[in-house]
């Protein structure tokens, strides 16, 4: 049992040492963020991609929520954890409607930005804005933004 013991302590303070300045300085230089986009807006969100503030901007479609006629609120809530689950994510474009108004509260309080809008376009510049902005990290400078 002792065998175990002392890697396990070596590999924690490790950990520890690795992680202790996360999130002070922001990010580094030539990172990618992403911006999450319902699947609606996807097109117009993707010509705005590519770097500002030495920072690589990605998007990330979404599958689409509405199937037939109607939402699947099952998938606008798959949608919404998937933003909250990636230490990328900076924002989440979101079509209105019923997939909209429920994904809201899982973003925000991620305290991720959320934006609904019928333009991918105008919400990618609003998003592109705010990482020009003089922030402690990415997200929060989009959340400064267009939050």
């Amino acid at each position: 049992m002792r065998r175990l013991q002392a890697p396990c302590l070596v590999f924690c303070a490790a950990a520890v040492f690795a992680l202790g300045g996360c999130g002070e300085g922001g990010a580094q230089s030539g990172a990618t963020v992403s911006v999450y986009v319902a699947s609606a807006l996807c097109g117009e969100a993707q010509q705005s991609e590519g770097e500002v503030a030495d920072l690589e901007v990605r998007t990330v479609c979404l599958p689409p929520a509405k199937r037939g006629g109607d939402v699947d609120l099952a998938v606008a809530g798959a949608n919404a954890r998937r933003v909250t689950e990636d230490s990328t994510s900076v924002a989440l474009l979101e079509a209105p409607g019923p997939a909209a108004e429920f994904s809201q509260p899982i973003v925000e309080a991620a305290d991720i930005a959320w934006v609904e809008t019928s333009s991918g376009a105008t919400a990618m510049r609003r998003v592109l804005a705010g990482l020009e902005g003089e922030s402690s990290t990415p997200r929060q400078a989009v959340l400064d933004e267009v939050g």
